[in-house]
């Protein structure tokens, strides 16, 4: 596959050497932007949020497919580039805009509907970016994201792997996750360390894992779960005992464990999402405040 996207030429003609502040690997092969794109399952009628357009690797042939883009990107260069330029289709609305700052709920209004957003990450901030997904997944839709392959492994890790995490549990409380495509490091500039994959994460329609579950405080099940892997050496008695909660005691913790069927002395990444939820509303019951 050749390097088809003249992005080292205009990195170097517009001296906009890329960001290690930024995470910035910029995707220089068309056809695994066009595939990416193809994946994504997107139609002529929807409006697609991207996350960081930089050079416009994933936003040309997204504009193709799609009603509207909106793009929003941080480096006040490459903004400035496009707007010099005026290179970007007429469907596609560019926004200088920290996308960890974004009004997911705003731009869900805009474009009448839950978000569909599409993006390639800098690895730097995806750990935040797949947070502030969770913590807005009533205003999404689905997103399809290029990540590190490690976070991408956390995304679908199985109970009882090293990688099972604190994003496991989180985005399987609201969503589905799959790996929809691997990325080697030659496909982008700079070439980065270590592998990419692309994955999908669809909140809507809502999975049927996550419509089966009780109802629950999700604020509550987070801090839990974080408590729990915080110290994922230790049992979960001891983990939730040093991280949280409102003041219960070991002795209390011990026995709401029990109460929610399962046992003190397993460790966190031995638990599903619905031993969690489970545990959730255990504590809920009993918490004050």
């Amino acid at each position: 596959m050749t390097n088809d996207l003249p992005i080292k030429k205009i990195l170097t003609e517009r001296q906009l050497a890329p960001s290690k502040k930024l995470g910035q690997n910029f995707l220089v092969h068309r056809q695994t932007a066009e595939r990416i794109v193809e994946l994504s399952g997107v139609t002529p009628d929807d409006s697609v949020v991207e996350l960081g357009v930089g050079l416009g690797s994933l936003t040309l042939p997204l504009a193709e497919r799609v009603r509207q883009v909106i793009g929003l990107e941080l480096d006040a260069g490459i903004v400035a580039y496009h707007r010099e330029r005026q290179d970007l289709p007429g469907n596609v609305t560019l926004l200088h805009q920290d996308l960890l700052k974004a009004d997911f709920g705003g731009l869900a209004a805009q474009t009448n509907g839950p978000l569909k957003i599409l993006a390639n990450l800098p690895y730097s901030i995806s750990n935040l970016l797949l947070f502030k997904l969770i913590e807005n997944h009533q205003a999404l839709n689905w997103a399809v994201l290029m990540l590190q392959k490690e976070v991408g492994q956390r995304l679908t890790a199985r109970v009882g792997s090293k990688e099972y995490g604190v994003l496991s549990v989180l985005l399987a409380d609201c969503a589905s996750v799959e790996t929809i495509m691997q990325v080697g490091p030659g496909q982008f500039h700079p070439r980065p360390k270590v592998d990419s994959v692309v994955v999908r994460i669809t909140f809507r329609p809502v999975p049927a894992r996550v419509a089966q579950l009780p109802p629950h405080d999700r604020k509550l099940l987070r801090r839990i779960v974080n408590a729990a892997f915080g110290q994922r050496r230790k049992t979960l008695r001891n983990s939730l005992s040093a991280g949280m909660i409102k003041g219960l005691s070991r002795e209390q913790i011990s026995a709401l464990l029990s109460q929610s069927e399962i046992n003190p002395e397993t460790r966190a990444e031995r638990l599903t999402l619905e031993d969690f939820v489970r545990l959730t509303n255990a504590m809920a019951d009993c918490t004050p405040g």
